[in-house]
This record gives C-alpha cells, sequence and structure tokens, in this order.
C-alpha cells in the first residue's frame, strides 16, 4: 500500500472562511478520497494559522487575548470542514504544543548549525503582509502596491536565516524534479523569481513588537515569524509519525507558490536535513460574477449559507466541475443553476427516479437479473468501458472537471438507453420475450445507475452512499473492483424514490 500525505495551506484564523477556502478543502478532499478509493494509505491535514500581528491587533480591538480570539474563530473553519464533508485525518492548529515543540527543535537545530544569525535590519515594513519589502516590490511610479496596505520605514534588530546558501540547489531540485510544481507551467514562475539573487529571510519579531507568537528557543526576546511558524505545520503534524514525510503533495493558493512554499519552505527543509515535498499543487482563484471577491461590496458567496440551501454535494460538484485545476474561475448563481438542473436534477437524479420507478412498477421493487443481451445492452456496456478507461487517467491527472464531463456524458447515454428501450411500453405487453427484455432492461439501468455513479463518489460522496442504499447495495472495500460491470445488484430490494437534488427555492 503506497502512502499519500496531502495537505491544505492553513488558514490564517483572522476573518470568516469564505468560498475560496471552501474550494481547497473540497480539492484537497477529492483527491484523498480518490487516493483511498485506489488503494493508497492516505494522511489528510488541514488546519489553521494563528500566530502573528494581525492577530494581535484583532484581538487588541475586541478586548480579548490573542488565543482567546483564536479560540473563537478557529471553530469555523472547523465545522466549514465539517458542513463540507471533508475526510481530514488531523487538524492542526499552530497555537497547539505538539507544533509549537517542533517549530522550537528546528530553530534551534539551525542556530546550532550556524544558518541562523543576528544582525540589524532597516527598511520597509507592511503591516497587512507582514514582511519587509524591497525596491523592486513597488509600482513603477515609486507607490506601493494595494496588497501590502500602510508601508512604514524600520530600523531592528531581527535574526535571519541564510536563504541565499540554498538557491542555486533549489534552482537544480526544480530543473531535475518535473513534477515538483504542478501545474508544470508555474515552475518557469518560480525560477524566474530565482533568476535575481535571494536575500537572506527575516525570520523573527522582537517581543516588544509582536509578542504572540512561538518564542525563539536561542532568545527569549523575540517571536518566531510567520515562515518557520506556518509553514512548519506540514511536517509538525506527522513529525511523530513514521513513513509519512515527505508530503506527496502540498495544496496551495496560487498567490502563495512564490516565495513562501516554492522557495522559502523546500530550502527550510533542506537547511534541516529534511526532505522537500513531492509536489506543491497551485490552484487558481474565484471570481464571483466576474468580479473580485469583496465581503464589503457584497461580492461574496458563505459556503456555509450556500451549502444550507443546495446541499453539500451540489456545491461540491460544481466547484469541482467548473474549475480546471491550477486556473481561475467564475460563480455565479446562473451558471450554479444551469449545473446544477441540466447535470445533477434532470440527468443524474432524473436516471435514480425512474430506474426506481420502473422497478416498483414493473418488477415488484426487486431488480432482475438479465436475459440475453442485446445490441443496446451491449452498446451501453461498450460505452462504460470507454468512460472507465478514459475517466479514471483524468482524475489520475486532477483533470477532475473533464472526468466528470465524461461521467455524466455516461449518465446521458444511460437515459438515451432507456428512452430506446421504453420498458414502459414492454411492461404493457405479455409476451414472453419483451417480459424477458424488459427484465434485461431494468437490470441493465440498475447497474449503469451504480456504476455512473461510482465514478463521482469521491466528489458527491453523500449522494453516491444514498444511491447505493436506494439500490440497496453496499460497496466493497475495492472500489477499482466496483467499476467492473456484472449486474451484482440482482434481487436487490429498491426504494420507491429518492430525490437527489430537489427544485432549488430562490431567496427573496
Amino acid at each position: 500500500m503506497k502512502t499519500f500525505y496531502i495537505t491544505t495551506a492553513i488558514d490564517y484564523v483572522n476573518g470568516s472562511p469564505h468560498l475560496g477556502h471552501a474550494y481547497e478543502k473540497v480539492l484537497t478532499d477529492v483527491i484523498a478520497r480518490f487516493r483511498r478509493m485506489m488503494g493508497d494509505e492516505v494522511y489528510f491535514l488541514t488546519g489553521t494559522d494563528e500566530h502573528g500581528q494581525k492577530i494581535q491587533q484583532s484581538a487588541r480591538a475586541r478586548g480579548v487575548e490573542p488565543q482567546a480570539f483564536v479560540d473563537q474563530i478557529a471553530p469555523e473553519f472547523q465545522q466549514l470542514c465539517a458542513r463540507l464533508g471533508i475526510s481530514n485525518d488531523d487538524f492542526i492548529r499552530t497555537t497547539e504544543p505538539r507544533h509549537q515543540r517542533v517549530v522550537s527543535q528546528l530553530l534551534q537545530q539551525l542556530f546550532d548549525k550556524g544558518e541562523i544569525y543576528r544582525a540589524e535590519y532597516q527598511g520597509y515594513y507592511s503591516t497587512r503582509q507582514e514582511q519587509f519589502l524591497q525596491e523592486k516590490d513597488r509600482n513603477e511610479d515609486g507607490t506601493w502596491p494595494e496588497i501590502f496596505g500602510e508601508v512604514t520605514q524600520i530600523t531592528e534588530s531581527n535574526y535571519f536565516f541564510k536563504l541565499g546558501a540554498y538557491q542555486q540547489w533549489l534552482i537544480d531540485h526544480i530543473k531535475s524534479h518535473p513534477d515538483f510544481i504542478f501545474p508544470r507551467y508555474r515552475a518557469k514562475q518560480v525560477l524566474e523569481f530565482l533568476s535575481e539573487p535571494l536575500n537572506d529571510l527575516c525570520i523573527s519579531r522582537p517581543k516588544d513588537r509582536l509578542a504572540w507568537g512561538i518564542p525563539l528557543p536561542f532568545d527569549p526576546d523575540f517571536v518566531t515569524y510567520v515562515w518557520f511558524d506556518a509553514l512548519t505545520n506540514y511536517y509538525s503534524a506527522v513529525a511523530d509519525k513514521p513513513g509519512l514525510w515527505p508530503a506527496s503533495f502540498h495544496v496551495i493558493g496560487k498567490d502563495i507558490l512564490v516565495p513562501p512554499h516554492a522557495v522559502y519552505w523546500p530550502i527550510m527543509l533542506q537547511a534541516c536535513g529534511l526532505a522537500a515535498p513531492q509536489s506543491i499543487l497551485a490552484h487558481g482563484w474565484w471570481s464571483i460574477n466576474g468580479a473580485k471577491m469583496s465581503k464589503s461590496t457584497g461580492n461574496f458567496v458563505d459556503p456555509i449559507e450556500f451549502v444550507d440551501q443546495f446541499g453539500v454535494d451540489a456545491l461540491r460538484y460544481f466547484l469541482i466541475r467548473e474549475m480546471s485545476v491550477g486556473q481561475d474561475s467564475d460563480f455565479s448563481m446562473e451558471q450554479f443553476l444551469v449545473r446544477y438542473n441540466s447535470e445533477l436534477a434532470n440527468n443524474l437524479g432524473n436516471l435514480v427516479n425512474r430506474t426506481l420507478n420502473m422497478t416498483n412498477r414493473f418488477a415488484d421493487a426487486s431488480i432482475p437479473s438479465p436475459g440475453e443481451l442485446g445490441e443496446a445492452e451491449k452498446s451501453l456496456q461498450q460505452a462504460w468501458s470507454q468512460t472507465r478507461e478514459e475517466v479514471l487517467p483524468l482524475f489520475e491527472k486532477f483533470q477532475f472537471n473533464m472526468g466528470l464531463e465524461k461521467a455524466l456524458q455516461f449518465v446521458t447515454a444511460t437515459n438515451a438507453y432507456i428512452e430506446q428501450r421504453a420498458p414502459w411500453k414492454l411492461g404493457k405487453s405479455e409476451a414472453p420475450a419483451d417480459q424477458a427484455l424488459l427484465r434485461t432492461s431494468l437490470a441493465t439501468m440498475a447497474e449503469a445507475l451504480r456504476l455512473g455513479a461510482t465514478l463521482l463518489q469521491a466528489v458527491t460522496p453523500g449522494s453516491v452512499d444514498k444511491i447505493r442504499g436506494v439500490l440497496g447495495y453496499t460497496a466493497t472495500a475495492d472500489w477499482p473492483s466496483e467499476l467492473n460491470w456484472d449486474y451484482r445488484l440482482s434481487g436487490n430490494p429498491v426504494a420507491k424514490e429518492c430525490i437527489l437534488f430537489p427544485r432549488p427555492e430562490k431567496k427573496p
């Protein structure tokens, strides 16, 4: 059994979760579920980033201690995971002792090796991004980009990590490991960043300016700066679990690929004598109705409220169906309703209820055994074989949107088969040949429904469980064998009906 360790970025708890958080969790969950289904031993980590200046400021604004503040916000992200059906094995908070212990150990190790030194620094500082800036970060007109917020010039003593000493190693690593960054074209972006000399990385803040952080083990007057704290979560969560490191995939947004995850993190690991992650998957951004998400302007989707209205699998399906992994995409209610009605309700949902209805009407609510197969049945079986052979490689390559498209095309083909066989007409005939064909068609409908649903298991697990339930079927643990067409449902009792995707009612 292959070990597959996958992580999301940890979410900064300075505000409530939004659609971008939901997408990253769902995408990572789909990958994790698919790898489990393929037989891998999966460990799936997510969590929250709970230190830093913005947290300290927000806590003061509310008149509470930072720990009390993060204890209020972190559960919102845990609740998001629960409501979205996320199958994470662990949820790490950077305020936990297990994390702080590993951070301290790694920092002390690097300090003892001479990889960390103290120096005075004068420069421009962005409180919003919690980072020092360089002249090259300015706009052409000399102003600072809006992303940095207020920028001030400060002078202070801090500790630095010798990042630049590992620049050539990282360049060589990226060039010799073509799968290190996904999509692969983003490796060019990283190498362009590395074409300029790397400055050493400031890794501390003096406690008199920032008290809310992990104290440096070799100087308690300073706390750890964000990167050696936040990034280390991927390792600290599994440091005591042999065989899991290195991570198979870090799933992150494209905005934190360079420099944090593709430069700082692998170099930090190399300096600590730890292997780099096998791959970093950088996904795209969601816009809302063609514009940037903004809570202040109301251009915002609350994933919890959306799930309450439409159901978790409807949201999961749309997020995975609509976005090509690595690219940007747009979320609009109009497009969601198109997917919801045409693909889920009127296609998959319709197939479920046609199968149940006709099995109840013509076979005493029990799936019959098939008789001799005709050309229509053989053609549908051939369509299934082709679908299975095409979808699995697409899922392996994270092309889930294309895989879902082909899976739904098979559902469409099954509905077309029903129209061709017209069981409602066969059921009116007393001719033995028509009755035999009726039993074969009902068995074929049920088997095709079972198989089509199986391909959706990683994306819409709740709906697939419901489909299996109304077909009187309990799946085996061997998922690849679940993709075999073998009429295994013969004799199973079926439910009377199942409304998987009810017609949505728009809120006034």
